[in-house]
């Protein structure tokens, strides 16, 4: 993994188009590589063991798979949570994002409303250049 790389941030809707390369680590969207994407939204499903959440950020839902360090916090359906990781796509299963970072951001306020805002700004300052390519 290259934390040299920034996190994309993106909503769920977005990342059904991303698809594999060739680099095990790496994933493309519209031409753009990445390793880790970035997203907020509300946990809508925690797993008895605490391995498997489900985050929901109003554009669909992704499972996210927690490392052990993660594990033993109190993550509560209805936290509103920041996460960063690799996505994954499977096979025949829902796609998950290995979480390398989680916080809980459940206590600021306008935290949604201010999100969908940074996802638009990400994408018209860097992503969106980056998707239509010279000019």
């Amino acid at each position: 993994m290259d934390y040299n790389l920034a996190a994309l941030k993106l909503l769920c809707v977005q990342l059904k188009d991303a698809q594999e390369t060739s680099s095990e680590n790496a994933m493309e969207l519209h031409n753009i590589i990445f390793q880790r994407a970035w997203l907020q939204g509300i946990l809508v499903d925690v797993s008895a063991d605490g391995e498997c959440l489900y985050l929901d950020d109003g554009t669909g839902v992704i499972e996210l798979s927690l490392r052990p360090e993660f594990r033993g916090r109190p993550w509560n359906i209805g936290m509103y949570v920041m996460v960063v990781g690799r996505y994954m796509v499977r096979t025949d299963e829902p796609p998950m994002i290995q979480v390398h970072k989680m916080v809980d951001l459940s206590a600021s306020p306008d935290r949604e409303a201010m999100w969908y805002l940074e996802v638009l700004e990400a994408y018209k300052m860097f992503y969106q250049p980056l998707m239509e390519g010279p000019v």
